[in-house]
């Protein structure tokens, strides 16, 4: 082994960022017990790190004391659970990504506009069923992929819109919306859907890795959809790919015949746990390159809830 070479940007995106210091902050000015409906983002190691803190994970309201306090997670939750913690007194602070958000602010107006959406996405993510909750049941319909769009037991004649799920592959959602436009001429929609700015740069920085290993790590949870959208990539471009959760899932026998190997991680991946791969990478070959590739530099923030803004 001669080389690793790191993608930049990789790891936390600004809407992690923002969901995990909530969080904090939260501990901070409020002090413990704090619930976290759902994972606050997916990643086990983030998720186990604020267990220790005090933090109780909860999958549902009615697991939470009246009157506590209560985090949803970056992922977005229905309007049905914020219509919960009100009528239960719940002092709740949103973690919800800004960009998911916005999907969320879509679906509203093209509903309102009475159009039936369709929803690029994966059935049961915490994010698409956030979105579901947004409406009426049976106005959103779910589609994965060009064969599902096929699939699809619409009227023709029906006023339709798209919305996409925000940590999709950039090339199958291109691909999803090909289809959808070819099916339905006057759907309307975002031509490159809804996929947040971390998803394309993390994929874009991964696709150029590709063109420089012959080995790809990835570190992030397997519950990860933007993790796992990265080690299908990489694998895409005919690259043996791993998903690995930390250093303790790595297999130096993967390295046997590899000159060089790229490591990047998913948008709800913290800094720490590469750092731990490199460490252990370098410690076994000694004299290895290390490498920066930058396809470009993040500079994006999102603002904390008033309420946990410092003064």
């Amino acid at each position: 082994m001669k080389k690793l070479v790191l993608a930049n940007p990789r790891g936390f995106c600004a809407g992690v960022d923002r969901a995990v210091h909530i969080v904090e902050r939260a501990l901070e000015k409020y002090g413990t017990p704090i619930y976290v409906r759902h994972e606050i983002v997916h990643n086990q190691f983030v998720v186990d790190g604020l267990k220790k803190r005090g933090v109780i994970f909860v999958e549902e309201l009615s697991e939470v004391p009246e009157g506590s306090i209560v985090i949803f997670s970056a992922h977005g939750v229905a309007a049905s659970v914020y219509e919960e913690a009100e009528r239960r007194n719940l002092k709740t602070l949103d973690a919800t990504c800004p960009l998911v958000k916005r999907v969320h602010s879509s679906a509203k107006k093209h509903f309102d506009a009475g159009r039936h959406i369709i929803m690029i996405g994966h059935i049961g993510h915490a994010e698409v069923e956030g979105t579901l909750g947004q409406l009426p049941e049976g106005s959103i319909d779910i589609v994965r992929n060009r064969e599902d769009v096929f699939a699809l037991n619409i009227e023709n004649d029906k006023p339709l819109a798209y919305i996409t799920q925000t940590t999709l592959s950039v090339d199958e959602a291109k691909d999803t919306i090909d289809a959808l436009r070819k099916r339905f001429p006057d759907i309307v929609g975002p031509l490159a859907g809804d996929l947040c700015y971390a998803t394309g740069n993390r994929q874009a920085a991964v696709r150029e890795l590709c063109t420089k290993v012959d080995l790809l790590l990835i570190v992030g949870s397997s519950n990860s959809s933007n993790s796992t959208r990265l080690s299908e990539l990489g694998k895409k471009c005919g690259i043996p790919s791993y998903l690995i959760s930390s250093v303790a899932d790595l297999n130096f026998s993967w390295f046997d015949n590899v000159e060089t190997v790229g490591l990047s991680s998913g948008a709800s991946a913290p800094d720490i746990l590469v750092e731990g791969v490199q460490k252990a990478i370098c410690e076994k070959f000694p004299d290895i390159l290390v490498e920066n590739s930058v396809t470009l530099v993040e500079n994006l923030r999102f603002n904390l809830p008033k309420e946990l803004q410092e003064p």
